[in-house]
């Protein structure tokens, strides 16, 4: 059976470990080995730990039959995305200048998850400064999707969606500017969590300054193969850290209501082509909540395409200033041209101009923020696609900005929600062809509970697992 460890969700392999009934090394060997079979092809861990994992997983298990308290993930194999620190390596955000940039100390996550047991195993891959919906850089490879290399396994957390998926360990760790964590989980069927702003700390102390949009969009959090893994991964990602000052001990459950629970649907916009199957995945996931219990109702979001138009300006603006001299100096041809796709067209905006943008923004959030409240009427949750598109072709973002503006267009989903700052979780719904299709499922700030608990009703219904179709019994 320590064979087939690799395949356990953190739950399951983290309760394991606490009864003895399997040990901390056997559950770490079982995922290395599993990385030594798949990671060479799909390159999805840019660094494999395996020396310092096995000797986290023998600490463990000393630890255990000490008679220590076990934490929450004890023994539990997790790996770290390549753009945050974990001490003695390198914080390279795949930038091949950054290739020896040896991070001093953990990241607050990082720090947080090692204290409650877990044991990293590898790091996963990221696109240069981690600014594309492609996983692929100069220094560490391209990742492949594990359902077809031919598309992308979503971007920037590509190299941890692809991971988790094909059992490179229950738990991966990624984050989220615009779309980063749940892109890459709809592109490879797994579930990815985007918290809220200030739920769980960002820091890291090789990279201390964060541009102005950063701070108010970016985000960390996990990528798991369960519904019921992200929630323990969050328990764990979100214990506090004076190094975030934003960081928020706001509760991560909340009693549940005594009413089935109201979910908006939006399923078109008549600002964007619609792949039918992505119409179809948010129709079967409303079918399958309304056979649940849930009041189901189709919603236009108010000022969706304004919002997601603001991403763009707010962010582009901010890279001009704090990231586009980097990008053309230290970048690859795929983010040097991606990124020129992405100024393409719009001008920058002046001081009083971007003034007033902020406020735009604060007047959208609070129309969301109602729309979002039960008890103000809205809902609980709002149901809508990840991408408007299937999983683009790889490099879809190079060449003519033509093509970057249609690859925006397609994620204006994921834009305007990160503007605003919500946590939003992504779900699969099953095949579409040859390829995963999911939803993602929207609350307002600071509940991600909702996001879980809709998406647990999701997950019930579509019985789906990207692990039993990558590697079957």
């Amino acid at each position: 059976m320590s064979d087939h460890l690799w395949r356990l969700g953190a739950v399951e392999l983290a309760a394991r470990i606490r009864a003895r009934q399997t040990s901390a090394r056997e559950a770490v060997a079982s995922v290395l080995a599993r990385i030594a079979e798949v990671n060479p092809r799909i390159n999805a861990l840019a660094e494999v730990m395996n020396d310092k994992a096995l000797a986290a997983a023998d600490a463990a298990d000393a630890a255990l039959a000490a008679g220590l308290a076990p934490g929450m993930l004890h023994g539990v194999p997790v790996t770290i995305k390549v753009n945050v620190d974990t001490a003695g390596h390198a914080t390279t955000d795949g930038i091949v200048a950054a290739r020896d940039n040896i991070a001093k100390s953990d990241s607050p996550l990082v720090a947080a998850m090692r204290r409650e047991g877990a044991v990293i195993v590898g790091r996963s891959n990221t696109p240069a400064f981690s600014l594309r919906w492609f996983t692929d850089n100069d220094l560490h490879g391209r990742t492949l999707n594990p359902f077809d290399a031919a598309v992308t396994p979503g971007g920037s957390s590509g190299g941890a969606a692809a991971a988790v998926a094909t059992g490179m360990g229950p738990i991966a760790h990624g984050n989220d500017y615009g779309g980063s964590i749940r892109h890459p989980a709809w592109a490879c069927g797994v579930v990815g969590l985007r918290t809220t702003p200030g739920r769980v700390p960002s820091y890291k102390a090789s990279a201390p300054n964060r541009v102005i949009t950063n701070q108010m969009m970016s985000v960390q959090g996990p990528l798991t193969r369960s519904v019921r893994d992200a929630r323990l991964a969050l328990q764990v990602m979100a214990q506090g850290s004076p190094y975030d000052p934003q960081w928020t001990p706001a509760p991560l459950e909340h009693p549940a209501p005594n009413r089935p629970l109201r979910v908006a649907v939006f399923k078109r916009h008549a600002a964007y082509d619609a792949d039918p199957s992505v119409v179809a995945a948010v129709e079967q996931a409303a079918a399958w909540l309304a056979a649940a219990g849930c009041e189901v109702q189709e919603v236009e979001p108010p000022h969706f395409e304004e919002g997601a138009q603001l991403w763009r300006q707010l962010v582009m603006d901010d890279m001009r200033r704090g990231g586009q001299p980097a990008v053309e100096s230290l970048g690859d041809a795929g983010v040097r041209s991606a990124l020129r796709g992405y100024l393409s067209g719009l001008v920058s905006l002046s001081a009083d101009a971007l003034m007033e943008a902020q406020l735009r923004r604060f007047n959208i959030c609070r129309d969301w923020a109602v729309m979002l409240e039960p008890e103000a009427g809205g809902h609980d949750v709002l149901l809508m696609p990840v991408s408007w598109q299937r999983q683009f072709a790889i490099d879809a973002d190079v060449g003519e900005p033509e093509r970057v503006h249609r690859l925006l267009a397609a994620q204006s989903p994921l834009l305007g929600t990160a503007m605003m700052g919500l946590p939003g979780l992504s779900v699969p719904t099953g095949m579409a062809g040859a390829l995963p299709a999911g939803v993602q499922i929207v609350a307002t700030r600071f509940r991600e509970d909702r996001c879980l608990a809709v998406g647990e009703l999701v997950e019930a219904a579509a019985r789906f697992s990207a692990l039993d179709l990558l590697a079957p019994h």
